[in-house]
C-alpha cells in the first residue's frame, strides 16, 4: 500500500483537524509505540514458526539416526547360522562331506 504526499498529507490535516494541534505529538507517539508492538509481534510469531517448522525435522533426523543403528546391528545371516547350528547339534549327526571330498561319491548314475 504506497500513498503518495498528497494522500498523507490530506490524512494529516484530517488528523489535525479532528484532534487538534495538541494532541498531535502524542497520537504521534502512541502510533508509534503501536507500530513497535506490531513489529515485536511479527518477529514473535516468524520465531514460533521456525522453531514449528523445525521441531519436525530434527525429530525426523533423530528418527533416521535410530534406523541407521539398528541397521548397523542387523545381520539376516544370523539367524540362518544359528538354526543351522542347532539343527545339527540337535540331530547329533556328524556332518556330511562334501562330494569333493568324499571318496565314495560317485556322482550321477545315467542309465
Amino acid at each position: 500500500m504506497e500513498l503518495s504526499i498528497g494522500e498523507m498529507a490530506l490524512i494529516a490535516i484530517a488528523i489535525v483537524v479532528l484532534f487538534g494541534p495538541d494532541k498531535l505529538p502524542q497520537i504521534a507517539r502512541d502510533l508509534g509505540a503501536g507500530v513497535r508492538k506490531m513489529r515485536g509481534a511479527v518477529e514473535d510469531i516468524k520465531t514460533e514458526i521456525m522453531k514449528e517448522t523445525d521441531n519436525p525435522v530434527s525429530e525426523i533426523k533423530r528418527e533416521i539416526e535410530k534406523v541407521k543403528d539398528a541397521a548397523k546391528d542387523f545381520n539376516p545371516m544370523k539367524d540362518v547360522q544359528e538354526n543351522i547350528l542347532t539343527d545339527s547339534q540337535a540331530s547329533n549327526e556328524p556332518p556330511k562331506p562334501k562330494p569333493s571330498e568324499d571318496e565314495t561319491y560317485e556322482g550321477p548314475v545315467s542309465r
